[in-house]
């Protein structure tokens, strides 16, 4: 995504695509920044159309963002269109914010238990709760699954490993032992689709 200037666009993406001596055709696109998400979706959709005739050519392809994908980007409405499609796509992780940030300032984020109380807080004032280490915490959050089925879990472990696991199967997550090396993210749905 990109800023507009007056007369230019500049794009961080770019710059960064150029340092690192990444080669090929980069297209620019002005994402208009507002909540009001009408323009930036249809500037999104015309992404996915360039994309798809991309695709269809044989070309591959891939969108480089400004913020994190998934967290400051908001990038998934194109990678929902492709699937939508089948045209395969794959997210790439890169170093979250909140990592960069914590590890810049020498932090250390220890995660603690949660309560039934504080995801019914967060999940109802349109959070996205991420909660790490499981295995802390697996009864209060298999029991949340029970009584809450209709948000989203998406729970994951051994990350980037040959062990890694991901499932949002909620009759599995309720009987499985989470190990250390675990986390869950949770979604209201119906608020992610308003957005």
């Amino acid at each position: 995504s990109t800023v507009r200037e007056p007369d230019k666009i500049l794009s961080r993406a770019a710059t960064l695509l150029h340092k690192l001596g990444i080669k090929g055709d980069i297209h620019l696109f002005s994402l208009p920044m507002s909540k009001d998400r009408t323009k930036a979706i249809k500037v999104y959709r015309q992404l996915f159309e360039e994309m798809r005739l991309e695709q269809k050519a044989g070309k591959r392809l891939a969108v480089a963002v400004e913020g994190d994908a998934g967290i400051y980007a908001s990038v998934h409405y194109v990678l929902d269109l492709l699937e939508e499609n089948g045209i395969p796509v794959e997210q790439l992780p890169g170093i979250p914010s909140f990592i960069a940030a914590e590890a810049a300032a020498k932090l250390h984020l220890i995660p603690g238990n949660i309560t039934s109380d504080e995801l019914d807080m967060y999940l109802s004032h349109h959070h996205v709760p991420v909660i790490m280490k499981l295995s802390q915490c697996a009864d209060i959050v298999q029991d949340y699954m029970e009584s809450h089925p209709q948000y989203s879990y998406h729970y994951f472990e051994n990350i980037s490993t040959a062990e890694e696991y991901h499932s949002s199967h909620q009759a599995e997550l309720k009987r499985r032992v989470f190990p250390y090396f675990s986390l869950m993210i949770i979604f209201n749905e119906q608020i992610r689709k308003d957005n």
